[in-house]
């Protein structure tokens, strides 16, 4: 029995019959709009609106809530197609899909290109601390093939034509990641149903254990001296240990009495992208450092016109190795992997090398254990910097005797 109304009336009766165009073209409009239920063809029905509109609706249940499909004005589709119409859709329902609100997203999408530009805006640059590689890297490789396709009709097959172009397989990965991202912000968005990049393998790659030999420190150091404020940006990453996006970022009011004081949390108004861990953490600047730079004022240490933070060291290490004719490429990452070669080098151990470099360990003690070993640390920042430099000058050969150091187990 049907149910009563929401107003208190009772339920007008379920009109049901085998739909015919001929039925369909006698039906006359009433006061209220109505619905002819197809006999034939389950979840289909006529809808007739009081102007005399006639449009055919497909109704089915999703997750126990009832859905509505319109197909279109009835004279236009017809009752065969509408029937078939209905069958589509109650088939994609049994295998899972909801096709109203796939529709619904699909009308929301816009463009690939309107999809990037609206994730960058709403989340990645409010959220993510490399926003900008990722960002740079679905502008070079997406958008080319992409950027005027519905994010919806993009596929799978799309996505692995796409990585098909790219020959290194690390670059791939970081395309598949950064469009993967955006596709998938925009599942949860509901603005498209499945995001393409999924169960798209990923390259087998092996973990970078590039470091700079004392060989190679005085031909990279020279080209440094070369390459201006970038050469003092890798030259700082080398001598410090320092993650190349917190060097890049670094300001004059951070840093107290000697020490940079990076502050775990972003801070948007300067500029600050925070520590990779979130955790605070506090780096002693060494002589051959602090010779480097100005730290009077604030702002930017490393700054570009209009006092904006420098970028792009990835593309001047490139350039640098195919100056020098390096065969194994290095990295601005390369160069704090390189210090840190040198703390347990020289006997610090890797305690003392994950306590100056801010790596997160994990454990108790890094909960409880934040401020201690500022003396420590501060002998192991200046015995490094200046071993490194001397190397890179070309001032001295081989490890040197330091006191105090912990001899490695």
């Amino acid at each position: 029995m049907p149910r009563p109304r929401r107003d208190g009336q009772p339920a007008r009766p379920v009109r049901k019959q085998v739909l015919t165009e001929l039925t369909i073209t006698k039906c006359k409009s009433e006061e209220e709009h109505f619905l002819v239920w197809d006999a034939k063809q389950h979840g289909l029905a006529l809808s007739v609106q009081p102007t005399g509109h006639k449009a055919f609706k497909v109704v089915y249940s999703f997750h126990g809530r009832p859905r509505w499909y319109d197909l279109g004005k009835a004279s236009g589709i017809g009752l065969a197609n509408a029937r078939k119409l209905a069958r589509d859709i109650q088939y994609r329902v049994a295998q899972g899909h909801d096709p109203q609100a796939e529709r619904t997203a699909e009308r929301r999408a816009g463009t690939f290109e309107e999809l990037a530009e609206r994730y960058c805006t709403e989340w990645s640059s409010k959220r993510n601390k490399s926003w900008k590689q990722g960002a740079g890297l679905v502008e070079r490789y997406c958008l080319p093939r992409w950027a005027k396709l519905k994010p919806g009709d993009i596929t799978r097959a799309d996505v692995r034509a796409l990585l098909a172009t790219v020959e290194a397989p690390v670059l791939q990965n970081q395309i598949l990641a950064s469009a993967s991202a955006v596709f998938s912000w925009a599942v949860k968005q509901e603005i498209i149903a499945a995001n393409p990049c999924a169960k798209v393998d990923r390259n087998k790659v092996t973990s970078r254990e590039r470091v700079l030999s004392d060989s190679e420190l005085p031909r990279f150091w020279a080209e440094f001296n070369k390459a201006g404020l970038m050469g003092t940006a890798l030259k700082l990453i080398l001598l410090t240990g320092q993650r190349p996006g917190e060097i890049t970022h670094m300001r004059r009011e951070h840093v107290i009495d000697g020490w940079w004081e990076q502050p775990g949390a972003p801070d948007v108004k300067v500029g600050w992208p925070g520590t990779k861990n979130a955790q605070s953490h506090r780096c002693w600047l060494a002589a051959p450092v602090r010779k480097l730079i100005a730290l009077d004022g604030d702002g930017f240490v490393l700054a570009r016109p209009r006092r904006r933070p420098i970028e792009a060291l990835d593309g001047v290490m490139r350039s640098i190795c195919a100056a020098l004719g390096i065969g194994v490429k290095a990295t601005p990452h390369d160069l704090r992997r390189s210090f840190c070669s040198r703390v347990t080098g020289l006997g610090f151990g890797k305690d003392a090398m994950n306590r100056v470099t801010n790596h997160k360990e994990g454990g108790i003690s890094s909960v409880y254990d934040r401020h201690g070993y500022g003396e420590e640390n501060k002998r192991v920042m200046e015995t490094v910097a200046a071993h490194i430099l001397a190397l890179a000058e070309g001032k001295e050969h081989g490890k040197v005797h330091v006191l105090g150091a912990r001899k490695q187990r």
